[in-house]
């Protein structure tokens, strides 16, 4: 008999781990989506940034995966005639006091294998941005950056050439585990499932408490707000240029990229949204809100980064504190090159009981329902070894790696 797997979210890394079941056997798939086309939160709102592993923790799940994520998406890119650019990206240290961190950056890059990582001096520096201010830098030339949302859509498109089922505008209202079978009850219809993968990004903690999963670890979400920069000044930027990041802080800062389609970005930052999709200061949930503010991790969170968080949230609000922010790693910045703000994002953020925000990926399991509680960034470079992962460790299913 045929075994009847379901996946809720289509995100980049539902898809992909639908994608990852149908290629490996005789298994009748069935992607659920809430939204009426993939890709509509995480996927499609971000920079299009394909990491190469330099920030994260040697020996973690993120850097694991990250590294055989990069060469799976480069890969797939080729196959499936995607665009793919290695435009590089420098992680630029403004002042001496920022070096010593950038020492520990390329101390973790090179246990992690980036490849093709040179360290800079000033003058190093300029050949590859030769409008950057700075006294020292890391270089990873293959940082590249792409279109996620495209890849997510050739990936559904393999999904329904070898037999699963993608249903849009379905949102899960209800999971039951009924020992060796899962009911899954949407606003649309019911669904029986042997088993069921849940990667609902915004949502997952509300959808593992659905599956009777711990409230733990519950999602914050954080809004990333881009600036664009202008046309005619797009020569300030050839690839990326990043801060060093803040080791008390899990947001990178406002950087420069330029992405797939040639428009560069500043930004983002990460201000605490007032809903789950709240993409911008309008968005208010008042149940979203309430529920971030009653969870016990609330206040040991707040007494830690209030300062930063009061940072943040004037950079949002005031496009000078934003453009100071900026103009720290090019000088000849002006206000008038940030032109608008294009589309934010929102993370996913997990965190805990104690406040702590989860760094690392996390998977649960209940039962017949596997879950991905927290899939922060890289998780879309990431998204072919995380289904890789998922099927190994938590399905038995042995992956193909297509």
């Amino acid at each position: 008999m045929t075994e009847r797997i379901g996946v809720v979210g289509g995100g980049i890394v539902g898809v992909a781990i639908a994608r990852a079941i149908v290629c490996t056997g005789d298994f009748e798939v069935t992607v659920l989506e809430k939204e009426a086309r993939l890709a509509t939160h995480q996927t499609g709102h971000n920079s299009g940034v394909v990491h190469a592993g330099l920030y994260y923790q040697p020996g973690s799940l993120k850097a694991e995966l990250c590294a055989a994520g990069r060469e799976r998406t480069r890969d797939y890119c080729a196959d499936k005639r995607l665009p793919y650019r290695e435009v590089g990206k420098l992680v630029v240290a403004v002042t001496e006091e920022e070096l010593p961190r950038l020492d520990d950056i390329e101390n973790r890059s090179r246990r992690n294998d980036v490849p093709g990582l040179r360290r800079l001096g000033p003058d190093e520096m300029r050949e590859i941005e030769p409008h950057v201010a700075g006294v020292a830098a890391v270089h990873s030339p293959h940082t590249a950056v792409v279109d996620y949302a495209a890849i997510t859509e050739a990936m559904a498109q393999d999904v329904r050439t070898a037999g699963g089922v993608l249903r849009l505008g379905q949102e899960v209202v209800g999971i039951e585990n009924r020992g060796r079978e899962v009911v899954v009850t949407t606003n649309v219809e019911s669904y029986t499932f042997d088993r069921l993968v849940v990667c609902a990004g915004l949502q997952s903690d509300i959808v593992a408490k659905m599956a009777g999963a711990d409230p733990s670890p519950k999602i914050l979400p954080f809004r990333g707000e881009y600036w664009a920069l202008d046309t005619d000044r797009s020569h300030l930027v050839n690839g990326m240029i990043y801060p060093v990041p803040d080791p008390a802080f899990p947001f990178l800062g406002v950087h420069f990229t330029r992405g797939v389609y040639d428009d560069i970005h500043v930004g983002p930052n990460a201000v605490p949204a007032l809903a789950r999709e709240g993409y911008n200061w309008l968005k208010v949930s008042a149940k979203d809100t309430w529920e971030s503010l009653r969870w016990p991790g609330a206040l040991p969170m707040a007494k830690q980064y209030w300062k930063m968080g009061i940072d943040v949230v004037g950079e949002s609000l005031l496009k000078p504190v934003y453009f100071s922010r900026a103009r720290r790693f090019i000088p000849e910045l002006q206000m008038s090159d940030l032109t608008a703000k294009t589309a934010a994002g929102v993370r996913a953020q997990a965190w805990g009981r104690d406040g702590a925000l989860l760094d690392d990926f996390a998977v649960d399991q209940i039962g017949q329902v596997t879950l991905l509680r927290n899939a922060p960034s890289p998780a879309a470079t990431s998204a072919m070894s995380i289904a890789d992962y998922v099927l190994e460790k938590y399905m038995a299913i042995p992956s193909t790696r297509r």
